[in-house]
């Protein structure tokens, strides 16, 4: 399923700048970055659940927010993109 995930992290202390590395990590580890703080995730079930855990223990819930969009499976009529960076294809093969 993809997952689209948004963020905001307050970064007006130490503590908050860290935590906005962090949470940017999580999510490059599943997914892709499409700006500054969205990532595209196509994840399984069980990756899904690694992922939401390991985010909602990094943030703070009292400063920080988090927003989950599930597009499911069939995300590909749902997602377009019109604009300057290109798009890419998450089931496509992986260049390293």
């Amino acid at each position: 399923m993809l997952v689209l995930i948004t963020y905001d992290v307050k970064t007006e202390s130490e503590n908050g700048q860290r935590r906005l590395r962090r949470v940017a990590k999580i999510c490059s580890n599943y997914g892709q970055r499409v700006q500054k703080s969205v990532f595209e995730c196509l994840v399984d079930p069980e990756q899904w659940v690694k992922l939401r855990n390991k985010l909602e223990r990094e943030i703070n819930i009292n400063e920080d927010s988090v927003r989950y969009y599930y597009l499911g499976k069939n995300w590909k009529v749902r997602v377009e993109h019109i604009g300057v960076q290109t798009s890419y294809d998450p089931e496509g093969p992986l260049l390293v």
